[in-house]
């Protein structure tokens, strides 16, 4: 019996001294540099937007927050190596809709984004904008309906790469509007929008940041928003659910770390990108980016990342996208 209470005194001695360990470190965290994984190129709008977010984070918590470019496989690469990294708030994954998209559309990952990374808190929700070419004898979403579906062999519609935000957002465009447009794919966003400019293309689903100039400048017109409301960037560009009742669509982008990190560590990252949101620098920043402010705890990007997942893999399933 006294043996037995010996153990059960050491055992939660133990217990208590974990406890106070993991209290002292979040309390003190970030002690040391911290690795932000971007899961694309430089240069691209998703290393844009994570700098800021990386500078952000840097200044308001004290620490550098170190941005890594490990790009390749749709974002799954950056993806797995936050998945493995250790989970203490040392190493963060900037998530985006690569990520909502490609538990459906590779069979073979080794990881389980859902499963495998606890979302912090959203950043920012982009809309794209549903341009066409200027060519194309249509200043609405119901003139276009009614040219496409009498001239289907005359429309093509550009992609940024098979399996891309906006590939299945055109995706989900089809399968609501009933069209069999042909689709294009370019790679990458560059191409793609060049292809636009240049008439091989006739329609596209192009992320707003990458839009804004060619549309002001007459290059494309832009005749819906794929959010339900308008965006302040193009007021005057209605939402496509106005014509295509319940269709909404965007690029949902915010910060992740490896499940298992302490839930005070969670919460001080979700708290210093909340801050972000009050403060008019940071807010003008993220605006040149083409998106809205996306506020909220780390369970409701969660939620919304769930969702996101949820509803791309219908889009890919029914479209029979396969990864290339």
């Amino acid at each position: 019996m006294e043996f037995d209470r010996r153990r059960l005194l050491q055992l939660a001695a133990l217990a208590a001294l974990s406890a106070t360990t993991t209290m002292a470190q979040a309390q003190s965290y970030p002690a040391k540099p911290v690795r932000f994984v971007v899961s694309f190129p430089p240069g691209g709008p998703n290393d844009i937007l994570g700098r800021i977010v990386a500078g952000w984070l840097s200044q308001k918590l004290g620490q550098p927050f170190n941005v890594e470019n490990k790009g390749g496989r749709s974002g799954n690469i950056g993806t797995e190596e936050v998945v493995r990294a250790a989970p203490d708030g040392y190493t963060v994954l900037l998530c985006g809709p690569a990520n909502a998209i490609s538990g459906s559309l590779y069979s073979n990952l080794p990881f389980n984004f859902l499963r495998d990374i606890a979302p912090v808190a959203g950043i920012t929700r982009e809309a794209l904008v549903m341009v066409v070419h200027p060519s194309v004898p249509a200043n609405t979403v119901p003139e276009f309906l009614a040219y496409a579906k009498a001239n289907t062999s005359k429309i093509k519609m550009a992609s940024t790469g098979n399996g891309s935000s906006p590939h299945v957002t055109g995706e989900l465009f089809k399968q609501m509007s009933g069209l069999n447009l042909e689709v294009v794919h370019y790679g990458g966003g560059g191409p793609a929008l060049k292809a636009m400019i240049a008439g091989e293309a006739q329609v596209m689903f192009e992320p707003m940041s990458a839009s804004i100039e060619p549309v002001r400048s007459g290059k494309l017109r832009a005749l819906a928003v794929s959010t339900t409301t308008r965006s302040t960037v193009l007021p005057d560009v209605p939402p496509l659910a106005q014509f295509v009742p319940g269709y909404e669509a965007s690029a949902v982008t915010g910060i992740g770390v490896p499940k298992g990190t302490p839930a005070e560590v969670v919460e001080t990252l979700n708290k210093a990108v909340q801050a972000a949101f009050a403060d008019a620098a940071m807010k003008a920043k993220l605006a040149d980016t083409g998106g809205e402010p996306l506020p909220g705890t780390s369970a409701q990007f969660t939620a919304l990342m769930a969702a996101e997942t949820e509803k791309w893999g219908k889009v890919v399933k029914a479209a029979g996208i396969k990864a290339d």
